[in-house]
């Protein structure tokens, strides 16, 4: 058997080309990944400062407030930074047992759990990122504040520290 070489006209063996490359460009895009989303800048609602039991300040943060269902249920989710001396404070009415949980969330926190006294109901150091895991506040909380990961153990935050906050404007 002997084959004959197909010869194909200048303009279609271009245009196969062509096409060719094309398609290797289009499924080596398919394969990469979406770009991040762009980061969620930190908006500055009011000030937080941390007490010690004799009401003596420890430090100072700028806090973000989550009021609406909305903003609670969205948290800190997809953010990629976090301000050192930052949070977001979930404002509520009542005093209940709260539950969190880290997922959508990629940087590890320190959640503090807060009484209608101000008093820190207890802490869930170095939470997990993404995880899907609950954790629940000590006890009966009214507010909770998410932190960097680390911020309770640097300023010495604990269930003996009292909160009191602000709004800006």
């Amino acid at each position: 058997m002997h084959v004959v070489p197909l010869r194909l006209p200048r303009r279609a063996t271009l245009l196969l080309s062509l096409t060719g490359i094309l398609m290797l460009g289009l499924s080596a895009c398919a394969d990469e990944p979406p770009p991040p989303p762009r980061d969620i800048p930190f908006r500055v609602d009011g000030y937080l400062e941390f007490l010690r039991p004799d009401s003596s300040i420890i430090t100072r943060i700028a806090i973000e407030i989550a009021e609406t269902d909305s903003a609670q249920a969205r948290g800190l989710m997809q953010r990629r930074t976090l301000p050192q001396r930052g949070g977001m404070l979930f404002v509520n009415d009542d005093d209940t047992t709260r539950t969190f949980w880290m997922k959508n969330t990629p940087l590890p926190l320190d959640i503090l759990f807060i009484g209608s006294d101000g008093k820190v109901v207890s802490i869930a150091k170095h939470t997990k990122p993404y995880s899907e895991d609950f954790i629940r506040s000590g006890g009966p909380a009214r507010h909770v504040l998410e932190v960097r990961a680390g911020f309770a153990d640097l300023y010495g935050i604990d269930e003996t520290t009292r909160v009191r906050w602000q709004r800006t404007g």
